[in-house]
């Protein structure tokens, strides 16, 4: 990254709607959905490991789905893809397989 990318990260994050800006960035800072990722729980071990397959979350808004997607591609070396179900065409989701099953075959980790 040189200084020009840099510096438009930095200033993307601070314009960034404040929900984002405080949105957690660790699983002790994630509250709620303890039955998944509580201390002990199976996903929680997976992440910490860095054991993980491929994942797909799903339910209502506002449950916590992207912000422990985002926590998981911070705390594993996994290749994370966004796909937002009601903006993601069939194209997109080919296209994700396709990926996914590319670094399954090569034992691409980024």
């Amino acid at each position: 990254m040189d200084l020009f990318e840099q510096s438009y990260q930095q200033k993307v994050k601070s314009e960034a709607p404040l929900a984002d800006r405080m949105r957690p960035r660790t699983l002790d800072e994630f509250v709620g959905q303890d039955h998944i990722v509580g201390e002990g729980r199976l996903l929680r071990r997976a992440i910490v490991a860095d054991q993980l397959s491929s994942l797909i979350f799903f339910g209502p808004p506002g449950t916590g789905k992207t912000t422990l997607a985002r926590i998981i591609a911070q705390t594993t070396r996994a290749h994370f893809i966004a796909i937002n179900a009601v903006l993601a065409g069939v194209k997109d989701i080919r296209e994700a397989i396709a990926t996914a099953t590319d670094k399954g075959k090569y034992g691409v980790a980024e």
